[in-house]
């Protein structure tokens, strides 16, 4: 390190790394080269110094901008605005979730260790302190300090100056000092003659911006032909620029967007207060590293189930989804863990984790237990065009007979997985579109963005009207029995059929369906039957066992049956060939959405598979994300992981190639620089044969 910044002191060092391809662009000159380059290409004019009043939008799509200089006639509108995002958006009815937050950047004056590189271009790298929240640039003989370690400085979208109103620059307020003490001693003790320089007067308070949770808001707006691209940092602008291309021109990019696209934010995340908060805490954050299952702690609570009570009463452990409350596993049961096992992991992949987990996933495998599933989103899908909209949009045949169960992927169209959900049919033209709750408004979107325009189909969102619960377990049916008059025997209500009943005095729409890969059912109550109908299935469940179970165990029993998770194990950038979910794929019942591309790729097959791999050693667990190894190389990495407790052996889930995805092929999981030895299986691990979800 100090071969390449003579400047540190070495006393301080403990270590570093370099990051050989790094690199230094000047904002300014970069931007001037391509446009530049993009008027060689026949590009149209750029306006500048021209301020935007708003857009010509009728009939939902936008035909123009109207400015200062008059009105520019378009189709299409991008908005990247950066901080004034939301005061633009605004403008078309387009709420823009972002804050900005100012941010400290000084210049000191010449260094004279920097003397004799005056003339030079820049020779010291870009310097990152993570534990200080600091970054360093040198600038000839002068070095740069930045400054993240001091309490989020946030200004208010409306309170921004257009460019022309400003004095300076609107996106700089006034140095405040007094939040640079600690930066200042910081470098004095790390690099002596930088933080010993005097300041230079470019000492600056600049603003960027900061979402909900992190990441730039990218895609179309309810709007036809106006887009958006906002909170891009100079870190995403090379990719971001190159999906905005592609999906302004053909609809659909190589890939996956899920994390940024700009539906993925419930209403309430849009709010100024939800904003304000979320903005700060990303702000605080920025240069921490965070456990992947770190909770935001604030604002909470902002969603709650029907059973909430309930699941406080038994001492649940709650986890935050989309502004959901979610119960992880309940401290009620502690006794479990006298009559099931559960090993211990080590340090880090035992934060946000408890024994519980493991003693509720058993109890369910055993007995029966009671999962809130209350989150999941529920569309309804109705009119005179349904059922011909549904089949066009998804890849399996979704003209069933009434009171069916469909699961289905939906595809962009290069096959691309964009959805994987169940669908119900309700009636000839009346539909339940069941889906995850974290990636609900992300599958809404699409269904409304692929909607037909003359109004045959209505789509409603109804997530909030129901409550829901899994009844899932091998004693199930003797719960549900016990408090229904309706027949429930597996020849009255078969595997993936859907029925009315009443639960004691509670009407219910019953789904014989199991993400926990066990006999049972999703019960679908209005929500303000909930509490009386857990209360009705606790007292019943007495008797055979029934605990409440958290979201920890419900994900280690879908890993164990192989059951997908969109959004790590399937998304855009896998079909369903790859996702082994060609299953669900029927080619022959006439054009859908993606069926031209799977055509070809079934002729071509498929070059890599998601493959289900256990780890050798029955102690071991990883996080998911860890590099997956065969014969030397990095060939993969972990989509999804958890401990198998009924198989007791850790699982991991991977794309791997397609000559190396045979069951006994013997990979290496990298975690925390150890490679651990895995072994690929045949999938499911449980229950092969589906004799459990069938009996």
């Amino acid at each position: 390190v100090v071969e390449m910044v003579p400047l540190f002191n070495k006393d301080r060092l403990f270590g570093g790394y370099f990051v050989q391809k790094d690199g230094i662009a000047k904002a300014v000159r970069a931007c001037a080269a391509m446009a530049q380059f993009c008027q060689t290409q026949g590009a149209a004019q750029f306006y500048g110094n021209t301020t935007v009043t708003g857009f010509d939008i009728r009939r939902g799509r936008v035909y123009g901008v109207y400015t200062d200089q008059g009105t520019i006639a378009t189709p299409q509108v991008l908005l990247c605005a950066g901080i004034w995002g939301p005061k633009v958006g605004k403008l078309a009815g387009i709420s823009v979730p972002l804050m900005p937050v100012q941010h400290q950047y000084v210049r000191t004056e010449a260094i004279p260790e920097l003397a004799s590189d005056k003339d030079k271009e820049v020779v010291h790298p870009l310097i990152r302190n993570q534990d200080a929240s600091m970054y360093y640039r040198q600038h000839g003989d002068c070095y740069g300090i930045g400054n993240y370690r001091h309490e989020p400085l946030l200004v208010e979208p409306a309170d921004i100056l257009a460019p022309g109103q400003a004095k300076f620059m609107p996106s700089v307020r006034d140095f405040t000092p007094e939040h640079f003490e600690f930066a200042q001693q910081i470098t004095r003790q790390l690099l002596p003659a930088v933080g010993n320089a005097a300041h230079s007067p470019y000492r600056i308070n600049g603003m960027f911006s900061f979402t909900p949770d992190g990441n730039p808001v990218i895609g179309q707006s309810h709007v036809d032909g106006f887009w958006v691209a906002e909170a891009v940092w100079v870190t995403h602008g090379g990719g971001v620029g190159k999906v905005v291309a592609d999906i302004m021109d053909s609809g659909v990019s190589a890939w996956d967007l899920r994390e940024l696209d700009m539906h993925r934010f419930h209403s309430y995340a849009h709010s100024k207060p939800y904003v304000r908060a979320r903005g700060a805490q990303q702000y605080r954050e920025v240069y921490d590293i965070i456990h992947p299952k770190q909770q935001m702690e604030q604002p909470r609570p902002i969603r709650v189930t029907p059973f909430q009570a309930r699941l406080v009463e038994l001492g649940g452990h709650f986890f935050e989804s989309v502004g959901w409350e979610r119960a992880q596993w309940h401290e009620a049961n502690t006794h479990l863990l006298e009559e099931y096992d559960v090993p211990d992991r080590e340090e880090w992949a035992a934060r946000y984790w408890s024994k519980l987990e493991g003693a509720e996933h058993q109890a369910t495998r055993n007995n029966v237990a009671l999962f809130d599933i209350s989150p999941f989103t529920k569309i309804r899908v109705e009119g005179p065009g349904a059922l011909n909209f549904l089949n066009y949009l998804s890849a399996n045949q979704i003209d069933v007979a009434v009171g069916k169960i469909v699961y289905t992927a939906m595809l962009n169209q290069k096959g691309g997985i964009m959805c994987d959900l169940t669908i119900t049919r309700l009636g000839e033209q009346e539909f339940l579109v069941l889906t995850g709750g974290g990636i609900g408004m992300h599958d809404l979107a699409w269904i409304r963005q692929n909607a037909p325009k003359d109004h045959s189909v209505t789509i409603t969102d109804v997530t909030s009207s129901y409550g829901a619960l899994g009844l899932w377990g091998p004693k199930a049916r003797a719960v549900l029995e016990s408090v229904t008059d309706s027949d429930v025997s597996n020849a009255a209500f078969p595997y993936y059929t859907a029925q009315q009943l009443y639960v004691g005095l509670i009407p219910v729409l019953a789904l014989r369906i199991s993400y926990a890969g066990e006999l049972g059912w999703e019960l679908y109550a209005p929500s303000e039957y909930g509490l009386r109908l857990w209360d009705t299935l606790w007292a019943a469940g007495q008797a055979h066992g029934l605990i409440a179970a958290g979201g920890g165990a419900f994900d280690s029993l879908r890993l164990e049956k192989g059951y997908r998770l969109w959004g790590a194990d399937i998304h855009s950038e896998y079909n369903p060939y790859e996702a082994g979910i060609g299953w669900a794929v029927k080619l022959n019942k006439g054009d859908f959405l993606g069926r031209e591309a799977l055509v070809k790729i079934r002729e071509q097959g498929i070059q890599r598979k998601l493959c289900c791999m256990t780890l050798d050693d029955p102690t071991a667990v990883v996080m998911g994300k860890e590099p997956i190894w065969c014969n030397g190389s990095i060939v993969s990495y972990v989509t999804s992981a958890n401990y198998g407790y009924t198989i007791q052996r850790g699982i991991v889930y991977g794309y791997l190639p397609i000559n190396q995805s045979g069951p006994d092929t013997a990979v290496e999981v990298e975690y925390f620089g150890k490679r651990l030895k895995a072994t690929v299986r045949a999938e499911p691990l449980f229950d092969p044969k589906l004799a459990r979800l069938k009996g």
